[in-house]
């Protein structure tokens, strides 16, 4: 998909680099905004209208899961696929209750979040086992 517009959720500004950069790598897409937190993640998805959103499943103030539920409650044409650092079973059945369209582990980021970001924007789950 040309000209995809991401909004990118992690409290750790590192992480949001290096996400960006790998998103980035795709013809057209680009990281239209950054939120350190979920509260942050629902204002911008509000204001900034993304395509999808790439958000950290444990993050202060809101966390991904919450902050997921908001979002799709009041915008659930914006797919939210979740990363997470916790590769447990339990982590995939919070994000699918969220209602996010797919969950990475982030140790496998590099291999899986475009994949997961195609299939969200097609509106296909994409929950590959995480461990």
């Amino acid at each position: 998909m040309e000209n995809l517009r991401i909004l990118l959720v992690d409290d750790h500004e590192a992480v949001r680099g290096l996400l960006r950069n790998l998103l980035e790598t795709e013809a057209g897409w680009v990281v239209c905004g950054e939120a350190k937190d979920g509260g942050e993640a629902v204002e911008r998805s509000r204001s900034l209208h993304p395509d999808v959103i790439v958000m950290d499943a444990v993050m202060p103030r809101l966390n991904g899961f919450e902050a997921t539920r908001e979002i799709v409650q009041n915008s659930p044409e914006i797919p939210v696929v979740i990363t997470t650092l916790y590769e447990y079973p339990e982590v995939l059945r919070q994000a699918r209750d969220a209602g996010a369209l797919g969950c990475v582990g982030k140790s496998k980021t590099t291999r899986l979040l475009i994949p997961a970001v195609k299939s969200a924007i097609d509106h296909h789950p994409y929950f590959p086992p995480l461990a």
